[in-house]
């Protein structure tokens, strides 16, 4: 796929849309102190739209249901990862350099997968974007390594389901039934885990915290549902770049609500972000 075009307005839209989902989801993920059991109730959550969808939806073709297995297993990997980085690191740190790192990664995958090609001024918005990210990640005090180690391994993982999801829902014919199929088999993973291990004490846990749980479960498969449905619509590398100014929206939570530093900095490290997505649809 040549990507010269740029996005088209739907799938820009749509992007964007994702992007404001995935930094509040996130940010409830955040902000619930048990991490194994915000993300199992983010789990339950994200049910509530996919097992309708499920039942609406034609299922997967066949030639997609590898990828789809691989992506179940990336994302409960992602998951894991993304427990970890809010245990050890602030939401304003570690959320921007986890999805920073996605874009890249996709873009040199997009590449040699399915010879997907940019644009001079489109792959200079690809690095941009997160060249400003990094500007939001390092600018005042530097990441503790193992919150480094996390978010990177993190922004891997991203990178990873970004490009398999891709190609899979493009050959899936189907792309509800496919959406429906992965948050359905990932969303049950962590809350099955968590009552295994927390038995009869997981009730007493997500006392007080579990609307915001569910409220962050439904808003992760809009987001993700909306990316994918992107991507069968625009190059893998475009929507990745433009998904990524969720750290944007992940910059200003992280000031507004977990009182983190702002500034004069990060504010021209947010205007390096929107050059880039001026640039993606150049050319």
């Amino acid at each position: 796929m040549n990507a010269g075009s740029g996005l088209p307005l739907t799938a820009a839209v749509a992007v964007l849309a994702a992007a404001v989902a995935h930094a509040s989801w996130n940010a409830i993920a955040h902000g619930i102190k048990d991490r194994l059991a915000a993300f199992a109730l983010i789990g339950v959550g994200g049910l509530v739209p996919a097992v309708p969808l499920l039942v609406l939806s034609a299922a997967p073709a066949p030639a997609s249901r590898a990828y789809l297995g691989v992506s179940v297993l990336l994302h409960v990997a992602y998951q894991l990862l993304l427990m970890r980085c809010y245990r050890v690191g602030e939401f304003s740190q570690v959320y921007p350099l986890a999805r920073g790192i996605s874009p890249v990664v996709v873009t040199g995958a997009s590449w040699l997968l399915v010879s997907e090609r940019l644009s001079g001024l489109q792959l200079a918005g690809v690095l941009l974007i997160p060249a400003g990210l990094a500007c939001l990640v390092f600018i005042g005090r530097r990441p503790a390594r193992p919150a480094l180690v996390a978010a990177a391994g993190t922004g891997l993982a991203i990178a990873s389901y970004t490009v398999v999801d891709g190609i899979g829902v493009r050959l899936s014919g189907s792309a509800g039934g496919y959406i429906a199929w992965l948050m359905t088999l990932e969303g049950v993973v962590i809350p099955i885990a968590a009552l295994v291990i927390r038995r009869g004490a997981l009730a007493g846990q997500i006392r007080g915290v579990w609307p915001a749980g569910l409220a962050g479960g439904v808003l992760s498969t809009a987001a993700y549902g909306l990316v994918l449905w992107a991507q069968t619509h625009a190059a893998l590398a475009l929507v990745a770049a433009l998904r990524a100014t969720s750290i944007i929206i992940g910059a200003v939570i992280g000031s507004l609500v977990f009182r983190e530093p702002f500034g004069r900095p990060r504010t021209a490290a947010t205007v390096l972000v929107v050059a880039g997505i001026l640039l993606l649809n150049a050319g």
